[in-house]
């Protein structure tokens, strides 16, 4: 095997983008193992992990290129592809006398092409807070994508957007409904009287996936990112949502729902709810609080419709061994919710987002007792697509996990949507065959996602994995697979 590292300055590319690139060439006969990707210092140690050279003196700006392959024709054909795909790059749109339309460089520029009342920012965080402030002097509502936007630039930017009678969704908003249309990550749910306001991105898809399943729609999921109900946030951008929906006369439910949020900001919440017109349900996830799953169930008898208990697939328990849960999650709110069970269940849960008395893991991410690691957080996609769209670092961390002699079971999140990847399932249904560590999945989607709700489910089922359609019955079976191991 021949092996070659090439470092490429100063040559910015998406990172969904590389991540294809990477693929096709990993694809090309001869050719063993690539990774085309930004130099971020996440993508660097992923290199050096697949038996690269560390490359010297790289800046998160430039491109790295490791190339494995059977002999150096191979490394040559293989470069060949890489500067095809690069060259052609991003096309712009079609016009009717087959030239190219230049595409706009800012949003400004986007704004007065066309009318927009919505700017959807899907641009590196560092520069995601200019074409924001963009946005909003266009006058338009404005969902950002992006992670890594400093929580100041995050202020700034609600404060400019409240002054203007504006809503800003963001940043790290992965998932919207406006009016019926699901923006980012979103399920594709059915129309129907309740409106969301979301401080969560997979916190509101497994709610609406969990109302979705018995008869509920959505025609409003308003995302306001994950830092909105803290301290510095104050919820700027879940006070004005409120308001949008409660001068919404299709909506007759919201739903309000947070990652654990500061008891003050809450607090500020709950009284403004209390002076809606709307009736109002708040989910706010901590200690103490229902779950997700009890959320939903109060929405059904907040609108009257019975309650039907989330599906379960999967055969009879398997067998236990003696050890400690590992929970690999893509989402952020999932992974809150099911330390808040396991920590009241098994106590102290190690993670890289620990809850309040939690233990927090060294930049090693190496697993100590009980240990929850959320794949979705800013640390681990810098240059880097999210895990729902790109497993890989996830799908390493599985069979690191389902090999430990110390791993009891394996609890892992699998999140559907229009923009997730497109067969979560088939990856981790091979590993699952592999070994005998019990596996639980909190698969979270509709009947009518892309990737097929019940296709997903049977495929991890017939592996030999325990399936839930609600992520807190997934943590509690796990939890009592730990506990019988011990008895």
């Amino acid at each position: 095997m021949t092996r070659q590292v090439e470092v490429r300055s100063g040559m910015y590319r998406d990172s969904v983008g590389l991540m294809q690139v990477s693929r096709d060439l990993r694809a090309l006969d001869g050719v063993s193992s690539a990774l085309v990707a930004m130099a971020t210092e996440l993508n660097v140690d992923l290199l050096v992990s697949m038996g690269f050279e560390q490359p010297d003196g790289v800046t998160p700006s430039d491109l790295i290129v490791g190339i494995e392959a059977a002999d150096e024709d191979a490394i040559a054909r293989a470069h060949t592809a890489l500067d095809s795909a690069l060259a052609a790059g991003p096309s712009g749109a079609g016009l009717s006398d087959g030239s190219r339309e230049v595409p706009p460089p800012t949003i400004l520029a986007a704004a007065r092409r066309a009318p927009a009342q919505l700017a959807l920012i899907s641009t590196p965080g560092r520069v995601a807070a200019i074409d924001a402030a963009d946005a909003l002097a266009a006058g338009l509502d404005t969902m950002i994508f992006s992670d890594n936007v400093s929580v100041e630039h995050e202020v700034a930017l609600k404060e400019i957007a409240a002054d203007t009678g504006l809503l800003l969704m963001g940043p790290d908003c992965g998932t919207a409904v406006v009016a019926g249309v699901g923006l980012g990550f979103a399920n594709v749910v059915r129309p129907g009287p309740v409106g969301i306001v979301a401080a969560s991105g997979t916190g509101a898809q497994h709610l609406m996936a969990l109302l979705d399943g018995v008869g509920i729609g959505v025609t409003h999921c308003l995302g306001v990112g994950g830092r909105d109900m803290s301290s510095a946030v104050r919820a700027r951008s879940t006070l004005t949502a409120l308001d949008r929906l409660d001068a919404d006369d299709t909506v007759s439910t919201i739903v309000v729902v947070s990652k654990p949020p500061a008891a003050e900001v809450a607090e500020l919440v709950t009284a403004h709810a209390e002076r809606l017109t709307t009736r109002t349900v708040l989910g706010y996830l901590g200690a103490g609080q229902p779950d997700l799953t009890a959320t939903a169930e109060r929405v059904a008898a907040a609108v009257g419709l019975s309650w039907v208990a989330p599906r379960r697939w999967g055969g009879p328990v398997p067998t236990s061994r003696q050890g400690f849960l590992r929970g690999l999650f893509v989402g952020g709110t999932l992974c809150d919710e099911a330390m808040l069970i396991a920590t009241s269940e098994l106590g102290v849960v190690a993670s890289n987002i620990p809850l309040d008395g939690g233990r927090r893991l060294d930049a090693s991410l190496t697993a100590t007792g009980h240990t929850f690691l959320d794949f979705g957080d800013d640390a681990m996609t810098v240059g880097r697509p999210h895990p729902m769209i790109d497993p890989s670092l996830r799908l390493e961390r599985l069979e690191q996990e389902l090999a430990d002699p110390t791993c009891a079971v394996v609890l892992l999140d699998i999140v559907l949507g229009v923009a997730a990847h497109r067969d979560p399932a088939s990856d981790i249904a091979a590993l699952v065959r592999q070994y005998d560590t019990p596996v639980v999945v909190a698969l979270i989607g509709t009947r009518d996602d892309p990737q097929g709700l019940e296709a997903q489910a049977t495929a991890l089922a017939e592996a030999g994995a325990l399936v839930h359609a609600s992520n807190a019955a997934a943590t509690r079976e796990a939890i009592a697979l730990v506990r019988r191991s011990r008895a």
